[in-house]
């Protein structure tokens, strides 16, 4: 399986190019950030301080969407004070952030075709991977899921590189109507994928690891949590493997699907 090179990461000043919103709710910002943007790999993120003041001691991380050309791209929806507060930063501002950081997506050797499964924001740490997937030659499929047809993101950079793109939407307006998990098992079976990879909804996740496994098809997962130092530190960001508690921020976010504890029942430590 190969991995990108690990690179050490770093606190660099970073300079907003644009913020925009892309849809409902949803943002991205480009920043000048070229030391980040030359060793980020797929699926690792940043630790952005947003603004001064008592309510942004901590960092916010942001899985990097796209990177290249000095420059990174993060897509963020609007939920609490930190993203709200991103939103009204305009071009020209400076901030600072710490990165790469985590571990992101792995290729397995001899990788043909590759089926991405997003659920909502789920795209953000995928933009990056589909892009060095079809550089690389391997035939992509992206299969994503949102509220709507108004939620489905980066619909232009997918449909450029991916070789085939499945929609669901829970009203209908586009593609199958209902969740994105009714469609992968057909997508499994016609496309034959060598490896999956999937973020959302930790619940849609669970779906497609199980789909996956039935399949007998390698699947890897990023996982979202709480992350109040991003350097493994604190253990706000714990998650239970068979291999014991991993933490999101260093182990992860992309783990190997079948090493996940779903059920946290089944934690093998709190059975102990």
């Amino acid at each position: 399986m190969s991995r990108a090179p690990a690179h050490s990461p770093a606190l660099e000043r970073a300079t907003v190019l644009a913020n925009a919103r892309v849809a409902e709710g949803v943002w991205l910002v480009a920043l000048a950030a070229a030391r980040t943007a030359s060793s980020v790999a797929p699926g690792q993120f940043v630790h952005l301080r947003i603004a001064e003041g008592a309510d942004f001691i901590l960092r916010r991380p942001f899985s990097v969407f796209r990177a290249g050309g000095g420059r990174i791209e993060i897509l963020y929806q609007t939920l609490g004070r930190g993203t709200r507060a991103l939103a009204t930063v305009g071009p020209g501002t400076e901030m600072d952030l710490i990165g790469p950081l985590g571990s992101g997506w792995k290729t397995p050797e001899g990788v043909a075709h590759a089926l991405l499964v997003a659920g909502g924001l789920g795209v953000a740490p995928l933009g990056m991977l589909a892009e060095r997937l079809a550089r690389d030659g391997v035939a992509v499929t992206l299969a994503q899921g949102a509220p709507s047809a108004g939620r489905l993101l980066a619909r232009e950079l997918f449909e450029d590189v991916c070789r085939r793109t499945a929609y669901a939407t829970d009203d209908g307006s586009e593609g199958a109507c209902g969740f994105i998990t009714t469609l992968t098992p057909e997508l499994i079976a016609t496309d034959r994928p060598d490896v999956i990879y999937t973020c959302g909804p930790e619940p849609m996740q669970r779906i497609v690891a199980a789909q996956a496994a039935e399949a007998g098809v390698a699947c890897q997962v990023s996982l979202e949590r709480l992350m109040a130092c991003g350097v493994g530190a604190c253990l706000s960001c714990v998650v239970s493997t068979v291999h014991g508690r991993k933490r999101a921020c260093v182990d992860g976010p992309v783990f190997d699907a079948a090493d996940i504890v779903w059920d946290p029942a089944e934690d093998p430590e709190v059975r102990s």
